[in-house]
């Protein structure tokens, strides 16, 4: 979760959909180098410091995929205010739009995950 200097939250679109930036781990990298190139790739924006919000597991996070495979998938979820560099734009694979969003106007449809973190992150505000 990347929070800019007005207190935005910065999320992507991806078939037509709004969303947190975020991804999967590459093999031997951190879940923090994970997040900083994750947010690179989508969004053009190199960040900094992270702090944990929660982490995510159990029963309300399994994943049926098209081909019919199923998982419980881990969220790792950080936050940061640290925007060290880059120009936000999308990179017009997996983001088609990048925006920052007040708290109080988020954008609709997102996911229960999305939520969730959300949630997690302003308790702990």
């Amino acid at each position: 979760m990347v929070i800019d200097n007005h207190g935005r939250i910065l999320f992507v679109q991806n078939n037509g959909k709004w969303k947190l930036p975020g991804g999967f781990i590459e093999l031997g990298e951190s879940t923090e180098d994970t997040a900083r190139r994750e947010i690179w790739e989508e969004t053009g924006l190199h960040i900094g410091n992270l702090q944990l919000i929660e982490v995510f597991s159990g029963k309300d996070f399994f994943t049926k995929l098209p081909n019919g495979d199923v998982y419980f998938h881990v969220t790792i979820a950080y936050a940061t205010k640290e925007i060290r560099s880059g120009i936000l734009r999308p990179d017009g694979i997996e983001t088609e739009k990048v925006d920052f969003f007040k708290p109080s106007v988020l954008p609709h449809g997102l996911s229960a995950r999305d939520q969730g973190l959300l949630k997690s992150f302003m308790q702990r505000k």
